[in-house]
């Protein structure tokens, strides 16, 4: 572990509380056209890309649930409230990304959200100097927890996956990571660690801030 040089950071619930968002404007939505269990198949889409949601909530509602018509919707609600700033910077990000750069690491973002949504979201931060590489979830044909994102992104960085931490919040992301071969460190979200989850991390933090200890404290 002492060579690694390389941070590949998943986004949503990583860097930004943005899978709350999502999940209470799913909930707006669900609210109004009386969908059921809205925060369970939510859940277990996390860390999933478009594409792979789309199929959990076709297989858990059935073929005919208009999907794509309510998850326009929810999108609709999601980006009024990014505008009037209701998306929030995780506590400590903005600090560990620094002290990257400053010691010399190679940066990433490994996300299952799509490029383009992406570089809006974290250049409004002010954040993509921060960053060497990113890899949205529309630019591998396999969404996570297969290891292609993870692959893809060490490939970018040029960097081999033992010389990687892999920063996720989801069981997905985990499970990517580690079977790419990084080193996954998990800074729980809305789920809480489980027995695999335990296995899987190389690390458990409660928040970003001790991660940036445990790089810097040595």
């Amino acid at each position: 572990m002492g060579q690694c040089k390389s941070v590949v950071f998943d986004m949503d619930g990583v860097l930004f509380d943005s899978e709350a968002l999502v999940i209470a404007c799913w909930e707006e939505v669900a609210q109004k056209y009386a969908i059921p269990d809205i925060q369970k198949i939510c859940r277990r889409c996390l860390g999933s890309n478009a594409t792979a949601s789309r199929e959990m909530f076709l297989a858990y509602y059935g073929a005919e649930f208009p999907y794509d018509e309510y998850k326009r919707e929810m999108s609709d609600r999601y980006w009024d409230a990014v505008r009037v700033g209701k998306l929030m910077l995780k506590p400590g990000v903005r600090e560990i990304l620094a002290a990257l750069k400053q010691h010399g690491f190679l940066t990433a973002i490994a996300s299952s959200t799509r490029r383009a949504v992406i570089c809006e979201q974290v250049g409004q931060f002010g954040l993509l100097k921060f960053f060497d590489q990113i890899i949205g979830g529309d630019e591998v044909h396999h969404s996570k927890p297969h290891p292609e994102i993870y692959q893809k992104a060490c490939e970018a960085l040029d960097v081999a996956p033992e010389t990687a931490y892999a920063v996720e919040d989801s069981y997905n992301g985990i499970r990517s990571a580690y079977a790419a071969g990084l080193h996954p460190i998990l800074i729980p979200d809305l789920l809480p660690p489980d027995a695999e989850m335990q296995q899987l991390a190389e690390h458990i933090f409660p928040q970003m801030q001790a991660f940036q200890e445990f790089l810097f404290s040595k």
